[in-house]
């Protein structure tokens, strides 16, 4: 079977290695090239966009693809789209896999918004140090609160021009551990956290830290998905709905 998956998440890798080593499937793996120089990876491999959702059509129908695997990260809310789109246009078969976002704890101080200005403005006019994890594209309106000192964390270092004008670039790749988020946080005497709501294990590690140290949780909310796409939530989840495709022949 012809499988398309959408890459990028931890997730993703893992579905790459467990087909690569299964025969009943002949898969590839698309990246959408945000990252400079992505880990190796055991499938064959296609790096940027198709160019919207004619695009990705086309490419459903040259490559015969039978199955189309969305496993990109939750906030990449246009390629999930033009996924929807296409696999209706082609009739291929479509599942996302969307892991489960964090949930607030009893005690925390959490909160979040369905924008970044929204979340910006939430930070309030008194000065702070606070620890980004956004990614690099979600900078920008941080820059209309300069006041505050932001320590950017991101696997790649961003655009001069879209940091904050008192900003720290801290790049790193996940999984991070927790002793050296608390580390961090603790090093850079940090006042607050603000992340998306990701969800998973990888970096799940700074919220902890930031509750340990008492520090208040602002995310961005996650984006809506489009209506009826069938979902699961872990990897053999995937795999299973993947077998199951293969058992009926597609």
């Amino acid at each position: 079977m012809r499988v398309l998956l959408l890459g990028g998440t931890t997730e993703g890798a893992a579905l790459a290695r467990a087909l690569a080593g299964d025969a009943r499937f002949q898969a590839t793996l698309s990246l959408a090239g945000v990252t400079r120089s992505p880990r190796p990876q055991p499938l064959p491999t296609r790096i940027g966009g198709f160019g919207g959702v004619e695009g990705l059509v086309r490419y459903l129908h040259e490559a015969g693809i039978e199955a189309l695997l969305d496993a990109t990260h939750p906030f990449a809310a246009q390629m999930t789209r033009h996924a929807a789109a296409a696999a209706q246009a082609t009739a291929t078969p479509l599942l996302r896999l969307d892991r489960p976002a964090w949930c607030a704890q009893p005690g925390d101080d959490w909160r979040e918004y369905a924008d970044m200005p929204a979340l910006v403005e939430s930070l309030g006019e008194t000065p702070k140090r606070i620890f980004l994890t956004i990614g690099r594209k979600e900078l920008a309106p941080f820059r209309a609160a300069p006041w505050h000192h932001y320590v950017i964390r991101s696997v790649d270092p961003p655009p001069p021009e879209l940091l904050p004008p008192d900003a720290t670039l801290v790049t790193a790749t996940g999984p991070f551990a927790l002793d050296d988020e608390l580390a961090l946080l603790r090093d850079h005497r940090i006042d607050l956290l603000a992340t998306k709501n990701s969800g998973g294990a990888a970096t799940a590690a700074k919220l902890e830290a930031a509750r340990r140290l008492g520090l208040p949780l602002r995310l961005l909310a996650r984006p809506a998905r489009p209506a009826g796409l069938a979902v699961v939530g872990d990897v053999a989840g995937a795999l299973a709905w993947l077998h199951g495709l293969a058992e009926r022949g597609a």
